[in-house]
């Protein structure tokens, strides 16, 4: 059963759901928040659209299979820790290089390092797996309806 209030607010939330987990994901960078929670809004997106557009909808607005989104997130969380561990010897170590070191060695600029990363690949991970989770459920439940209208 679609409904015509829930598709056009979907259209309306959906856009704002990723913002703020892309928010929530940035901020937890250095407080409370960071990939996990990111993932799980951003998979909240993705059920929204299942529910009101139906699992076909949802997946074409994914663009990507759910396990290749957790595959990706693995990698990126693998790549963090060799980082780390090519770098310091030990594995998921935190690297830390700045983007400008002026003249008297005091560092500047963004911080972007291996635990950023080991983030984005947990937002990934929750994304993809979450996704991949309720999708299967749906599929089930639709299938099992089909068998029940024959």
């Amino acid at each position: 059963m679609k409904s015509l209030i829930l598709s056009t607010c979907t259209r309306m939330l959906m856009p704002l759901i990723l913002i703020l987990s892309v928010f929530v994901f940035w901020r937890g960078h250095n407080e409370p928040g960071g990939g996990f929670i990111g993932g799980l809004l951003a998979a909240t997106a993705f059920a929204l659209v299942e529910k009101a557009e139906g699992l076909e909808a949802a997946k074409r607005a994914l663009r990507f299979r759910p396990q290749s989104i957790a595959a990706f997130g693995l990698g990126c969380a693998l790549v963090s820790g060799v980082w780390g561990g090519l770098q310091y010897g030990y594995f998921l170590k935190g690297v830390w290089p700045f983007i400008t070191i002026d003249a008297e060695g005091n560092k500047h600029g963004l911080p972007f390092g291996s635990i950023f990363l080991f983030d984005l690949g947990v937002y990934f991970v929750v994304l993809g797996t979450v996704c991949g989770i309720l999708f299967a459920l749906e599929d089930v439940v639709s299938r099992e309806a089909d068998v029940e209208e024959d």
